[in-house]
């Protein structure tokens, strides 16, 4: 594994493997590329991988920059952004360990059709489209569970915006939350703390909503006490209740 340099250009190239001492391994292999492969098939394509290390805010690409990588997060949160025709950044999407991105331009090699920041310090593990497809070319059965993987996001993205025709923003925001603590969520005596990282305005964009109206949700949950709020973080102490709200 080797490392490259961030958006600023400042890490040097470094040649070599150290996933395996640092707990990167474990992230990997839960991912839909890495989980039904064999050791000597994970190896081999381990030897392709490239380490990436972003700070808080930086960005790792554009929407427009030629995809030529797809990305597994290994630590960290990045945001998935896109540009309104004002000039607007809206938030589509926050990723975290274990999850992979930039995979639509493996099969569709268009221009990056979102912009890919780092909401926290981020580690990531990138795999050039070009390596990955001579890769793939021989293990059919691992592009299939890519396929598949594709398949489950765009199912999501389907209930996404069928919840924006049929679920009104209280229960869109208890959807949310719900989301957030299942993928960054720690038990924890009093409920399950959910580090989001998210601003109100983009925790906003995350509902398809304004920031009055999902404030006036929240403020709402909080009064009934189904969570505590705190800034970039929510303590979910009801989660059966947010349930019956997000149906």
């Amino acid at each position: 594994m080797a490392d490259v340099p961030g958006a600023d250009g400042t890490t040097a190239d470094v040649p070599g493997r150290d996933a395996a001492t640092d707990g990167i391994d474990e992230v990997l292999k839960e991912t839909p590329l890495f989980e039904t492969l064999s050791a000597e098939d994970a190896a081999a394509l381990r030897a392709d991988v490239i380490d990436v290390r972003l700070d808080r805010g930086e960005r790792l690409f554009t929407e427009g920059d030629a995809g030529d990588k797809l990305y597994i997060i290994l630590t960290g949160k990045i945001k998935l952004t896109r540009a309104a025709p004002d000039g607007r950044e809206n938030l589509l999407s926050v990723h975290g360990p274990g999850e992979m991105f930039g995979e639509l331009s493996l099969f569709d090699p268009i221009p990056r059709t979102s912009s890919a920041t780092a909401v926290t310090n981020a580690r990531l593990a990138g795999l050039a489209h070009e390596d990955l497809r001579i890769w793939l070319s021989t293990r059919p059965n691992v592009a299939m569970h890519l396929l598949q993987a594709l398949a489950q996001r765009l199912r999501r993205i389907n209930d996404v915006k069928a919840d924006l025709v049929f679920t009104d923003v209280p229960g869109r925001v208890a959807k949310a939350l719900l989301d957030l603590a299942d993928r960054f969520g720690t038990p924890t005596p009093d409920g399950i703390q959910v580090n989001h990282d998210l601003t109100q305005e983009e925790l906003a964009q995350l509902v398809g909503a304004s920031r009055e109206t999902v404030n006036k949700a929240l403020a709402d949950f909080t009064a009934r006490g189904w969570v505590q709020l705190a800034a970039k973080s929510v303590l979910v102490t009801d989660a059966d209740r947010l349930r019956k709200r997000a149906r």
